[in-house]
């Protein structure tokens, strides 16, 4: 049951929160597991289980008007081919058509490039007495592989990311960002509308090609291909979520790493642990910390009628650090078991991305540890990014030794 007396508060796009949520996600989890925030008018699921039921639920917790506070609060249209922001059947057709082109086994075929770029990036680093795990790989890295991935040169990508990056910030923390539809639309087209033009007459063995030649059955049963519109939602979709939440978790890596010296120390000695370490780092430390749902019926939770038309959060990050899932969840431990975090979502949104994170994430660990096993971080340089969907480093230099 909420607890009626306490004063918690939480508010997702407030800076100062933002640097460390962890408190007062405890607090929410104890003292208020369904939380209201007044000002934004919105509730909030803080514990495991709830947030794991909720995620699973589709009918009553629905993506189809977004997956974030201000895109549901907009209540706009959104574009085709977004399929995160749907709900089946429509959601069931365009997954699948994209699962089919985003395969575990396609992405973990990719590794031996993966690990090119890493030692492209990092090999000019070896004595220069630090680097920004940021700036020299976090940025570096997932850029050059979701851009050979789409099939988009090499010498576009910088700028290509740039202009996603430069959406995703927020001004300041004291309000709702605007969400403006159109200006993202244009956006995408402009990055990408030519280089899609281009495939179309001459084909390769890139995402871009095999999402112009899929074809699916549509709600009449016929055979169907995706629109032009519906494949730049998908690149659109597959280049800002590949590059802006792996470029987190290496942030992430390299700062949580850097507060635990000696399980650091185990994985330079002992490489094999490296692929539950990312696991444990993506439980402590999710890129992607919050989702939001369009509450489709009346629903009790913790004692509260939540109303129809509500806005949930889920707060996934603040669910890994359950102690009723995890024994003492706030502690970082490389030797964690596992069975499954939230980090991905769960359900039918499991991110169709994770398991190009985890490779990416395990290899530029490695790659760094060969290099660096030690390093320490530069604190009075270290920035943190603002945004309202992920949740990590903008700037993270660290020394190394």
């Amino acid at each position: 049951m909420t607890t009626a007396t306490s004063d918690v508060y939480y508010d997702p796009y407030d800076f100062g929160i933002d640097a460390d949520p962890y408190p007062i996600w405890r607090r929410l989890r104890e003292e208020q597991p369904l939380y209201y925030n007044a000002k934004y008018d919105f509730y909030a699921l803080s514990r495991f289980d709830d947030v794991e039921k909720a995620a699973v639920d589709w009918r009553t917790y629905s993506s189809a008007k977004g997956t974030l506070l201000e895109l549901i609060r907009a209540n706009i249209e959104l574009p085709p081919g977004t399929f995160i922001f749907e709900d089946p059947p429509d959601h069931t057709r365009h997954r699948g058509l994209m699962s089919r082109v985003f395969t575990p086994r396609r992405m973990n075929a990719i590794e031996d490039q993966v690990r090119a770029f890493c030692a492209r990036t990092l090999d000019p680093l070896v004595d220069a007495g630090g680097f920004d795990f940021i700036a020299d790989l976090g940025a570096e890295m997932p850029m050059r592989v979701i851009g050979m991935l789409l099939g988009v040169p090499e010498e576009d990508q910088r700028a290509i990311k740039d202009r996603i990056d430069a959406g995703l910030r927020l001004a300041d923390g004291s309000a709702m960002p605007e969400v403006t539809i159109d200006k993202h639309l244009d956006t995408v087209d402009g990055d990408f509308g030519a280089y899609l033009d281009w495939r179309v007459d001459n084909p390769s063995d890139d995402l871009m090609t095999q999402l112009l030649q899929a074809t699916y059955e549509d709600e009449d049963g016929n055979e169907a291909r995706l629109t032009r519109q519906e494949i730049l939602g998908y690149i659109g979709l597959i280049a800002g979520a590949g590059n802006e939440t792996t470029t987190r978790l290496i942030g992430w890596t390299g700062k949580v790493l850097a507060e635990h010296p000696e399980q650091r120390a185990e994985l330079a000695a002992n490489p094999e642990l490296i692929p539950n370490a990312i696991e444990e780092l993506l439980r402590f430390e999710p890129p992607s910390p919050v989702q939001a749902r369009l509450v489709m019926e009346d629903v009790e939770l913790h004692g509260t009628v939540v109303p129809k038309d509500s806005i949930m959060l889920l707060l996934n990050a603040s669910a890994n650090r359950d102690d009723r899932k995890f024994a003492d969840g706030d502690t970082f431990d490389i030797h964690r078991k596992i069975d499954h975090h939230l980090t991905f979502g769960y359900g039918i949104h499991f991110c169709l991305g994770a398991a190009l994170a985890r490779l990416e994430g395990r290899v530029a660990l490695e790659e760094v540890l060969k290099r660096f096993p030690e390093w320490e971080v530069d604190w009075d340089n270290a920035e943190q990014a603002r945004t309202s969907t992920v949740r990590g480093w903008e700037k993270l230099p660290v020394t190394t030794r």
